[in-house]
């Protein structure tokens, strides 16, 4: 037994499943750069790998190191991430859209000794350094040339040897591999501790519900640096899998469904507004993309309507995950399950344990203080995936006490089940409407109003109101400039979705809503927009 739990813990590594594709698939196709026209093998892929890793080793890298990245998806990137795991090192990911000031803030909580950029973000990299009270051994430039200081990737790279690195230390399966950062939209984001075990089963996971093999080809059109992007056909699921990556830098449906036909894609991963504008782009052009096998989509609800679109449009397999950074997916809807289960996050995955609790305003709820099965009484969702989560922030004890519990991470998400025990997230504790005493869910009056066949989207709020508390306010995007507020507010009255008393009660038509770079409403920012809004006169009341 000592020789397993030895072997076992040494040796279910992520980075032995790349070594061992390495070996096996060392021909086959591992990376495409439809930029640069650039394709490498695994072998090519880990000689790349070899040379960060050497270059890092002369640099005095050692186990538990970070390497952060501030990076659109691109090799570098892929280089990275694998490198991290070679070199007993920690990959920090980071969002491209923070601030300077929220960048200082994951600069001083990770204290990276080496920070990898694109030249846009050099600037801000350089001026969060000022702020944060750290400074890293070495800056890195994708894209750039060396400068004041500064080293380019090729540069840095360029000496180094592509022989495998030396080891100074054996493998654990408990030892930090990746470190995701929140996107802290209610405060400081939490870094996210991911172990070398997590990476492995997050990697399982996907490859049991796509399902996913080497004779894939993926295209991941959302950002790397969060879990959807990292973990959901990115670059820890398909080399760990020996399947194929092709890199997008920034989104274009174009483009994507050309790579589709060029490059045999099976798998594309998006959010629901990619999913959309992929439609759009095959209704015009009308590309072959009989080769996709699947799209996967995350990060908020696919409507019905919607649903049905696209499996007409692009693909029958149209699949929906629901999740947290720190536990990756935990429900999830297939083929089979959808248009029917459509608005619906799923019911929990093979590993993972999901429940709707009940919500009190004094304590928490026990895990077992379930609310009714009824698909009526709404509850919070809390997740049990210790396949996928490590339990613990990086640096963050209060955040660890205050999330986690008996097993169970509580989400602040808000929903309802039924006898199947599929979830419907119908918003957040902090997004919740309370209009004259009444507890109203933005999402639910959402999924009415894009049901109107002139809405394209919409996202709902709430203003300040003297007599009812709150009231319910609408931004929403046009798919016929003739749509007005009155049309709006008839088809609510009328609509037998929602009670009369939710119908929203301002409306103002934008030209698009606020999503967060992983695609889910950024409803704490319209609610500030509508609050001054509501000041200037720019809402129309119905």
């Amino acid at each position: 037994m000592n020789d397993f739990k030895t072997i076992f813990e040494s040796r279910y590594t992520w980075i032995e499943g790349f070594m061992r594709n390495v070996r096996r698939y060392a021909t086959r196709q591992a990376m495409i750069c439809h930029e640069t026209s650039t394709i490498w093998t695994y072998a090519d892929l880990n000689r790349d790998v070899n040379r960060l890793c050497n270059a890092l080793a002369k640099d005095g890298f050692k186990k538990g190191d970070v390497i952060m990245m501030q990076l659109l998806n691109c090799p570098e990137f892929a280089f990275a991430y694998v490198t991290a795991h070679k070199m007993h090192g920690v990959c920090a990911p980071v969002s491209y859209r923070v601030s300077c000031g929220e960048l200082s803030f994951n600069i001083e909580d990770s204290k990276p000794m080496v920070i990898l950029c694109c030249e846009s973000k050099l600037p801000d990299v350089r001026e969060a350094i000022k702020i944060a009270n750290y400074t890293p051994k070495r800056i890195i430039v994708v894209g750039g040339k060396t400068h004041d200081g500064i080293i380019s990737y090729d540069d840095y790279v360029k000496d180094a040897s592509t022989e495998e690195p030396p080891f100074t230390c054996e493998y654990n399966i408990y030892d930090e591999t990746t470190r995701l950062y929140t996107s802290g939209t209610t405060g400081r984001p939490k870094g996210v501790c991911l172990t070398s075990i997590n990476e492995v089963l997050s990697a399982h996971d996907v490859m049991i519900h796509f399902p996913m093999s080497y004779k894939d080809v993926t295209m991941n059109t959302t950002p790397w640096f969060h879990r959807g992007g990292l973990h959901c056909a990115g670059p820890c699921v398909v080399f760990y899998a020996g399947a194929s990556l092709v890199i997008q830098g920034k989104f274009d449906a174009h483009q994507t469904l050309k790579h589709v036909w060029k490059y045999k894609i099976t798998f594309i991963i998006g959010v629901p507004t990619v999913l959309e504008a992929l439609a759009d782009e095959q209704e015009r052009q009308g590309y072959d993309i009989s080769a996709l096998k699947g799209i996967v989509t995350m990060g908020s609800p696919l409507e019905r309507s919607a649903c049905i679109r696209y499996q007409k449009v692009l693909t029958p397999n149209i699949f929906n995950g629901y999740g947290t950074t720190e536990t990756f997916w935990n429900t999830f809807l297939r083929p089979f399950d959808l248009p029917d289960f459509a608005g619906t996050a799923g019911a929990s995955c093979v590993d993972d344990d999901v429940r709707v609790v009940k919500v009190y305003e004094d304590h928490r709820a026990e895990p077992d203080d379930l609310a009714s099965i009824d698909g009526k009484e709404v509850g919070e969702v809390i997740i049990c995936s210790p396949a996928k989560s490590p339990y613990y922030y990086v640096n963050n004890d209060e955040e660890t006490e205050k999330k986690y519990y008996k097993g169970f991470i509580y989400t602040n998400d808000l929903a309802i089940w039924d006898e199947h025990q599929f979830i419907t997230i119908v918003g957040r504790k902090d997004d919740m409407i309370i209009s004259s005493g009444e507890n109203i869910y933005p999402t639910e009056i959402e999924a009415v109003l894009n049901t109107h066949p002139k809405v394209k989207d919409c996202i709902v709020t709430s203003v300040p109101d003297k007599i009812r508390g709150q009231m319910v306010t609408a931004y929403v995007v046009r798919n016929d400039m003739s749509l007005t507020p009155e049309e709006l507010d008839h088809f609510c009255k009328e609509s037998s979705a929602i009670a009369n008393f939710k119908r929203p009660r301002y409306y103002r038509f934008v030209e698009q809503i606020p999503f967060n770079a992983t695609g889910k409403k950024l409803h704490v920012k319209i609610k500030h927009t509508a609050e001054v809004d509501l000041k200037n006169g720019l809402l129309y009341r119905v």
